[in-house]
């Protein structure tokens, strides 16, 4: 192996040689340039698939993590990627067939370039791979012979023109020489174009003599200078003619013209002209190219008698700037002249700007910070001098801008903070236009998708949520949907509700309703009762899925609604359940009279609380009637001696729901002047006999206890009971009924009616000692008379304050009332005595 080393500071270049049975087949060469992310390489064609080209990683001073992380990868404009970059190793390898001669033709040195691109930071390297040739073509000659008519009368030094070989191979591998077959008439003598293309002129150096020798064979040979060499053979046929002592002569040696590309067929470019000394048939030119093989045949012809060159294909500026045409004059006699024809061409616009995208990123986050980097492209344009000159700009108003670093290379970045809320897609039109004349221009559209940042709270549709129920409701009934809308997407946008943690009552508020964390539903968890709670007033918080969440609240009120699930209540008269209370009135009333007030309230609200009162029964319906709205009883006539004493009118109360509610109570009236025409018509009732056993204990006991508070406090109180026994003794010989205890708070609600509020009096009896005291308080008027029917004598209290009498429903009720009195006794006596002390 040897190693050379070259001059210039920078790069290094190697060759391998190998045995003498390959005969040094090809040679590597490894270029490295390092320039500011710049390196060249250089290898041999026909490498095969897989063989490294040269440690990019190393030679960029790159750590192979960073290859890894940056995602390394190759960008080329070509459509045939003829390389790979193995990134886990740092190494370029061969990935297609390199053909040097497919790839660049004639052109020398023939390279490729292309660019590595890592992201993260975002870098570009530019790469160019150099392609030396190998000798893998042999010279070829396009004719299979070449035919000669030569007078025997040529000079010696006649000159004749042969075909040109064609060697793909370039350089030292390219047509080296001509070799001419061994004769005794004719040298081969080579020349070389101004492009170093070689052709070879066939030289006569003995005069023909057509009698000894009409017809030469010869061949020619091209050789080149590769190793192993390669040859190619063409055959001579030399035909002797006649005298014909003059060659034609061409009246310029150069000619040159001028060609615009893209021109039409059949264009004229020039004429060349020779002229022949001869007379006759020896004096008839005709014109000819001398090099056929060439591809340029195909783009030129010439009119073979009069010298004129036209156009016969497409000439392309970016292909072939320049033209050399070698044009041969031949006379009837074989004797010949050359010129050459030089034509350049003219450029025209005819290549739009190509934009080749290196790297693309989208989605891009909607919080990229200015100048991030979308995209990394190249434009080239294949027109020279303006046409070639090209400037990009990008359509419409977007927050993006184009800028440049390298030559034909640009950045597509951002120019502001981007929104996903007010833009989330981007269609970005990048126009590259060149300098021509008409300019021309190309478009690259790049759809970039903002991708979405949790930057906004859920909002709610109203600031305060009304919801109505009505009480008595089942479980699980819905109440409100709570409507929450976030300009965020996906997972950002994805809003669960919860209940804030605020009591209601000094119950947590999930006792009450719960809330669905999907949907938004809101759901009462319990049935409600308008008569407990008449509001519910919570918060509820809305919450997305990102990261942070973010988070809003709302006051949802939700207001329950009545039913009419209550019946009227009567406050008065109070329905007992052992005694019979009597509203007392004057035989001497007259019409209007006030008898008593039935007073009802009604738990619910609005029209389920109005409540009206209708008289059912009555035992005389033309005495009594009752105010619908205010429930006042009072008479409708004149009472007179003929209506009974006792009277019994079955008032009804009821509300205006829907369906209505309604409660029934009983009052009692004695028609009487005096209190023992009342009390014969009241006292004789049957006696209840029914006791329940666990009943009396208790009330035993709670005898017992009395009677030893009795006994402590007699000698105290002895005076003032033997007082009070003086007083009641009358009463008790009357055998009064049994009168409950009435709360002296109530009071005439309306102000209005007819009875007095400042009677009492009381009547307190003692069961075994048949013993009674009587009170009777100042004052006079209409009086109440509660009255008890059994006979066992327990101590009463009487109380009147606005002739407030109630009876039992029927006399069974009477009966069952003894148990219930003997507990009263018990109650009265206890918070007597504890008075005294």
């Amino acid at each position: 192996m040897a190693c050379e080393i070259g001059s210039q500071s920078g790069w290094i270049k190697w060759r391998f040689g190998f045995g003498q049975n390959l005969l040094r087949y090809f040679f590597l060469c490894h270029f490295v340039f390092f320039v500011t992310g710049h390196i060249r390489y250089s290898i041999p064609e026909e490498m095969r698939k897989g063989s490294p080209i040269g440690n990019v990683a190393q030679d960029l001073g790159l750590d192979l993590k960073r290859l890894r992380s940056g995602r390394a990868r190759i960008v080329s404009a070509e459509s045939v990627q003829y390389v790979e970059l193995k990134a886990d190793k740092g190494i370029l390898a061969v990935k297609e067939r390199i053909d040097r001669e497919q790839l660049c033709g004639g052109t020398s040195p023939c390279s490729f370039s292309f660019e590595m691109i890592l992201e993260n930071p975002m870098e570009m390297h530019q790469i160019t791979v150099e392609i030396t040739d190998v000798n893998d073509h042999s010279p070829t000659f396009k004719r299979d012979s070449m035919h000669f008519e030569i007078s025997e009368s040529a000079a010696n030094g006649a000159r004749f023109p042969l075909a040109t070989a064609e060697d793909l191979d370039v350089g030292v591998n390219g047509l080296k020489e001509y070799l001419l077959s061994e004769n005794e008439h004719f040298a081969i003598k080579q020349h070389s174009n101004a492009d170093g293309k070689k052709y070879a002129e066939m030289v006569l150096q003995k005069p023909l003599d057509r009698e000894t020798n009409p017809n030469l064979s010869l061949k020619l040979i091209a050789v080149d200078g590769g190793t192993p060499q390669r040859s190619g053979t063409v055959n001579i046929n030399v035909v002797v003619l006649d005298v014909n002592d003059n060659a034609p002569v061409f009246n310029q040696t150069f000619y040159k013209a001028t060609v615009i590309e893209n021109t039409l067929k059949n264009t004229y470019v020039t004429t060349v002209n020779a002229s022949d000394a001869d007379f006759g048939s020896n004096n008839i030119v005709t014109y000819y190219f001398s090099d056929l093989s060439s591809a340029l045949g195909d783009l030129f012809k010439i009119d073979e008698k009069s010298g004129v060159i036209l156009t016969a294909g497409p000439i392309d500026f970016e292909k072939d700037k320049k033209f050399e045409l070698q044009i041969h004059a031949k006379d009837q006699g074989g004797l010949t002249d050359s010129c050459k024809v030089i034509i350049d061409v003219g450029d025209v616009n005819d290549n739009a700007p190509v934009i080749s995208v290196m790297s693309f990123t989208s989605p891009v986050s909607e919080d990229s910070p200015p100048e991030t980097t979308i995209a990394i492209f190249n434009v080239k344009d294949m027109d020279s001098g303006d046409n070639g000159q090209v400037s990009c700009k990008i359509e419409g108003t977007v927050p993006f801008k184009i800028k440049s670093n390298l030559k034909n290379y640009y950045t597509l970045i951002t120019d502001s903070v981007l929104d996903r809320e007010s833009v989330s897609e981007y269609n970005i039109t990048v126009v590259a236009t060149d300098n021509g004349a008409p300019p021309l221009s190309a478009k690259r559209i790049f759809n970039l998708k903002v991708s979405d940042v949790n930057d906004n709270a859920p909002v709610f549709s109203e600031r305060v949520y009304r919801g109505f129920i009505t009480e008595n409701n089942s479980p699980g009934v819905s109440v409100i949907a709570l409507k929450t809308k976030d300009p965020d997407e996906n997972q950002n946008a994805r809003i669960s509700y919860i209940l804030e943690g605020k009591s209601i009552a000094g119950s947590s508020v999930s006792e009450y309703v719960s809330v669905n964390a999907e949907s938004g539903v809101i759901q009462a968890v319990r049935s409600f009762d308008y008569e407990q709670i008449k509001e519910l007033v919570f918060i509820v918080k809305a919450q997305d899925g990102g990261s942070p969440p973010l988070s809003s609240n709302v006051t949802v009120k939700i207001l329950i609604q009545d039913q009419n699930d209550n019946p009227p209540q009567v406050l008065y008269p109070v329905q007992t359940g052992g005694s019979v209370v009597a509203e007392m009135v004057p035989r001497s009333a007259d019409v209007g009279y006030l008898v008593t007030k039935v007073v009802a309230v009604d738990v619910d609200s609005g029209q389920n609380a109005w409540l009206s009162y209708k008289l059912q029964k009555a035992t005389d319906r033309a005495l009594f009637e009752v105010g619908s709205q205010n429930g006042e009883i009072r008479t409708i006539r004149q009472v007179t001696d003929k209506d009974a004493v006792k009277q019994r009118l079955t008032v009804i109360v009821e509300d205006n729901g829907q369906p209505s509610r309604s409660a029934t109570v009983i009052v009692n009236v004695a028609v009487a002047d005096s209190f023992p025409e009342v009390l014969s018509e009241f006292t004789d009732f049957p006696h209840d006999k029914e006791y329940n056993n666990n009943l009396t204990f208790y009330l035993v006991l709670a005898l017992a206890v009395v009677s030893f508070l009795f006994i402590t406090c007699l000698v105290v109180i002895i005076s003032v009971k033997i007082y009070r026994w003086r007083q009641s003794r009358i009463l008790y010989h009357s055998n009064l009924p049994v009168i409950p205890y009435y709360p002296p708070r109530y009071s005439d609600t309306l102000g209005t009616g007819t009875l007095p509020h400042v009677y009492n009096y009381e009547v307190c009896r003692t069961t075994d000692s048949r013993k009674s005291d009587n009170k009777f308080g100042g004052a006079g008027g209409q009086n109440v008379l509660i009255m008890d029917p059994s006979s066992t004598g327990t101590m009463q209290r009487i109380q009147s304050e606005k002739s407030i009498l109630d009876e039992p429903d029927s006399p069974l009720e009477v009966k069952k009332t003894k148990s219930k009195l003997v507990l009263h006794s018990f109650l009265y006596h206890l918070f007597y005595i504890l008075s005294f002390l």
